[in-house]
């Protein structure tokens, strides 16, 4: 049970960039209680998890109102979203409880992608062209019709798994029978595929934390896309961007109108979008923390994060709207720049690691595959070996060192066996 002396709070599934959520909590004098939305801990989150972090792990077995009076016994003054899997069980974990919630009403447009885009199309904000459908030949007859390059992935996933750029009926055939009937990361089975029209343009991230429909940025980063290994838009990195600029002040009032549109009044929220040159447009949603390891390398740059804000927003929402919408400061320009294995095999060495780490504005290493590991040929941000953090001043060294580990990479960086 939680301790007597403290107020209890609980995440939903902490697993990802959320596994760094419980420490923050605990560093404000709150005792944190886990819920798992599945029996077993995905494979790929597994790692993540931090027993020691919690003062009790809850286990959901599919009636939200037994977890809803398991959790009630530790007296949570919140319930926070933690990774995507967790989403809609803290949407109802908190309804239930009568607690700072974004409620139940729009908990499938926040995690069914078609649902998404069509609740952000009737609430007037442009969006793809999209067709959710379990039936080839009519995913075959759609991309004839829209014509040109479209996108097909699952209706639920993360982290681009199933996620293929297609031109042809044979290469939606093709994608279309890889993702229909499969599991996916976010733990369900892939019943439908969704295909839609693809969006020419920058991707961009807008990371923000909400209070009673009061949107705060936290952070806005570019990224940047190589055609590498038959995938067409591979994400290489992710670069930190100042909080106004010409590109920021188009992207920011259109990410919070989706928020809106969402009904994500309360918490994080990580949304992906496409500056087209018809304006921005939506790629996703998730009402939660951005994932991987953004969140702790914004701290590098800002000295706080959407960790911090996030922890705010349950614990503190009235110092959270007194500072709600300032900008924040870059003090140092960072990137997160993923290695692109070129094929699959057991690592033996890379090789070349020291001159990544010589580089001006190296900054930390984040391995996901060590040497004697089975590297695997990355198709997906789930199949990068390597993240390497960059941090300096001038955002121009970030710039050049990014550009230097582009060089650097390829097959000459990996020994295999």
């Amino acid at each position: 049970m939680s301790q007597p002396d403290q107020p209890t709070v609980a995440i939903v599934d902490a697993y990802s960039s959320a596994s760094r959520l419980a420490p923050v909590l605990r560093g404000r004098g709150h005792t944190v209680v886990h819920v798992r939305s599945t029996p077993s801990i995905p494979a790929i989150n597994a790692a993540d998890f931090v027993p020691g972090d919690f003062a009790a792990d809850l286990v959901h077995r599919g009636d939200p109102a037994e977890t809803a009076r398991a959790l009630a016994a530790h007296r949570p003054v919140a319930v926070l979203p933690g990774a995507e899997v967790g989403v809609e069980l803290a949407d109802a974990l908190s309804e239930a409880l009568g607690l700072r919630t974004n409620g139940t009403a729009l908990s499938s447009a926040r995690r069914d992608k078609h649902r998404m885009v069509e609740t952000v199309k009737a609430a007037g904000l442009r969006a793809a062209e999209q067709l959710v459908t379990s039936d080839e030949e009519e995913a075959v007859a759609w991309h004839a019709k829209t014509g040109g390059r479209i996108v097909v992935k699952p209706v639920r996933s993360a982290a681009g798994e199933g996620v293929q750029f297609c031109d042809s009926a044979d290469e939606t055939r093709a994608a279309f029978r890889a993702v229909l009937g499969q599991d996916n990361v976010v733990a369900s089975r892939n019943d439908a595929v969704l295909l839609q029209e693809y969006l020419f343009g920058t991707e961009y991230y807008v990371n923000t934390v909400s209070v009673d429909g009061h949107h705060h940025v936290c952070d806005i980063w570019r990224t940047t896309h190589i055609h590498a290994n038959g995938v067409r838009d591979l994400l290489d990195g992710a670069h930190l961007m100042p909080r106004h600029g010409e590109v920021q002040d188009l992207l920011v009032p259109y990410a919070l109108a989706v928020l809106d549109a969402l009904g994500i009044a309360n918490g994080p929220a990580h949304t992906e979008l496409k500056l087209t040159p018809d304006g921005p447009r939506l790629i996703e949603t998730g009402a939660r923390l951005c994932g991987g390891s953004l969140p702790t390398l914004v701290r590098t740059a800002l000295g706080e994060s959407q960790l911090e804000w996030t922890a705010d927003a349950y614990l503190a929402p009235d110092a959270f709207l007194d500072r709600a919408g300032e900008p924040y400061r870059v003090e140092r320009y960072v990137a997160s720049i993923g290695l692109i294995a070129p094929r699959s095999g057991e690592l033996v060495d890379y090789p070349l690691l020291p001159r990544v780490r010589d580089l001006e504005s190296f900054h930390e290493l984040r391995t996901a595959v060590a040497p004697g590991g089975r590297l695997r040929r990355t198709v997906n941000d789930f199949t990068i070996p390597l993240l390497v953090d960059l941090a300096h001043e001038v955002e121009e060294v970030v710039h050049r060192d990014h550009g230097s580990i582009r060089q650097l990479d390829g097959e000459g960086f990996y020994t295999l066996r």
